[in-house]
């Protein structure tokens, strides 16, 4: 889920010992900001892919601890439920032919893993939600065998103190409950992260803000959840259940959920980790032996532990990170609005869509953000999750007259977004080549009106139409997603359906 929560033993009664703590890493990170103490410009950005297992029928495998035993790298990971892991590709520098040379490392690396999770009888699949998993497969005795993920969930339960109510209405209405978050491992996603200065903080995260509806328009992967055709990207409405502390009461009184889209543009870094302290009540009160202000005042560098664990535990869909590396501290925008998959240069070609608008649309003369309300900004968000490719956003016009006015997705993709995104990767050093092979997925995607879900929901139909009862269907809509997933094609290339066994009769 993000956070690294270190087991052990933790003082979960001295909730006042961490407020403290937090207040005095809040002004630790102040006073780290108005020092100018943060790391230079690097152009860095990193990648990571939440992925699922599953059987050569389509239905998911709890053996992520004896896959990951078997591959042997720290760069994979556990997930937060047994048919989860992650895999991590190392930071790079944006520019030359770093899209093609993460491609490269991405093939490496899933192939690798796919061969030795085929040694349990089990396979990788890169999908936002698997359309095979059931209710019985997301109960808290399929957890990682972690403690991190045990304590995580035994808190939100508390301050929960009731079932997790999920009431999703798409093209079909899913409601049901669960008594731990352990549905919210349905989600699998692709996380970019790109490091920035404080002084360009703001602008990168603003303008990730404004550009994620975009993304998750040209790159929803999440039609399915528990049998029910739902939301183009589900993923979102399905987080925010599933890790929701708020019983119906205090969602009536409008305390913020912990999976959150925000309600403001910003002004600085220190808006976002100000707020998560001022709005959200801590999970993991676990605190740190370090002395954060004793430290700077040493000159030294401080962790900010509690503000990095409790930072964790707030789900933004642009996430703000603070870090050391080598010594030295600085600030990440970690975005994580896209599923994953579908395959390798999807994630790519979106990677690049995404790196390339926000660069140009935080280098801007007239930023979006001074243009479109924040709240029109956030209801682009939703409808791109429930529309997809299909969806409609409000988005300011140009000309003179100014204003906003309601635009198709993919015409606002095609017309103005990927030309920005073109000019971004320009202004970043990426290769002509590069840039025009991966945008020009996008392109594809929007010139055809096909992405991940909309491929997943009419090969779903298609099979229906075939005679296969529904649970079958979508166990050969997984399997046939799986094979053309390691075949390697970008979605908008894929035929529809495929020729399997239908039974007679």
């Amino acid at each position: 889920m993000g956070e690294k929560v270190v087991a052990g033993q933790a003082r979960l009664s001295d909730r006042r010992r961490y407020r403290e703590k937090l207040q005095k890493c809040l002004v630790g990170l102040e006073r780290l900001l108005d020092e100018k103490r943060f790391d230079r410009p690097k152009n860095l950005m990193g990648l990571e892919i939440e992925l699922n297992l599953a059987g050569a029928d389509g239905t998911p495998r709890m053996l992520n601890g004896p896959v990951l035993e078997r591959i042997a790298s720290r760069d994979f990971q556990t997930e937060l439920a047994m048919f989860n892991l992650e895999v991590n590709i190392a930071p790079h520098r944006l520019g030359g032919r770093v899209l093609d040379q993460l491609a490269e490392e991405l093939r490496t690396s899933l192939a690798y893993a796919d061969r030795k999770a085929g040694e349990v009888d089990a396979g990788i699949v890169m999908i936002g939600i698997l359309p095979t998993l059931g209710r019985d497969d997301l109960v808290s005795s399929n957890l990682s065998e972690a403690d991190r993920y045990t304590l995580l969930n035994d808190q939100i339960v508390a301050a929960r103190g009731e079932d997790f109510h999920l009431d999703i209405e798409g093209v079909e209405h899913l409601v049901c409950t669960s008594k731990s978050i352990v549905p919210e491992a349905a989600c699998t996603s692709v996380q970019l992260h790109l490091q920035v200065t404080p002084g360009r903080f703001a602008d990168v995260w603003n303008a990730a803000q404004a550009a994620c509806a975009a993304q998750i328009a040209v790159g929803a992967n999440s039609p399915f959840l528990f049998g029910h055709e739902l939301w183009r990207e589900s993923r979102p409405p399905l987080f925010l259940q599933a890790t929701d502390t708020r019983p119906p009461e205090l969602q009536a009184q409008g305390v913020r959920p912990r999976t959150w889209f925000g309600e403001r543009w910003i002004s600085s870094a220190y808006d976002l980790f100000e707020e998560n302290l001022r709005f959200f009540p801590s999970l993991l009160p676990i605190c740190d032996d370090e002395e954060p202000l004793e430290i700077l005042d040493a000159g030294g560098i401080p962790r900010l532990a509690e503000l990095v664990l409790h930072n964790g535990t707030v789900y933004r869909w642009n996430r703000p990170v603070y870090d050391i590396a080598d010594g030295v501290p600085h600030l990440r925008v970690e975005n994580r609005v896209l599923p994953a998959g579908p395959t390798i240069t999807d994630v790519i070609a979106n990677a690049a869509f995404y790196y390339g608008l926000v660069r140009a649309l935080a280098e801007e003369p007239r930023p979006v953000w001074t243009r479109l309300p924040f709240e029109a900004a956030e209801a682009n968000f939703d409808a791109a999750c429930r529309h997809g490719i299909d969806a409609r956003f409000v988005w300011p016009r140009r000309g003179r007259y100014g204003g906003t006015g309601e635009v198709d997705a993919v015409t606002l993709v095609r017309d103005e977004l990927l030309p920005l995104a073109a000019a971004g990767l320009d202004a970043w050093g990426v290769e002509a080549a590069d840039r025009d092979l991966y945008l020009g997925v996008i392109e594809e995607r929007c010139r055809r009106r096909v992405n991940g879900a909309s491929w997943q929901a009419a090969t779903f139909r298609r099979f229906l139409e075939s005679g296969l009862s529904r649970e079958d269907a979508l166990a050969a809509t997984t399997r046939r997603y799986a094979e053309l997933m390691h075949a390697g094609e970008p979605v908008h290339t894929w035929p529809v359906g495929l020729p399997e066994p239908v039974p007679l009769g």
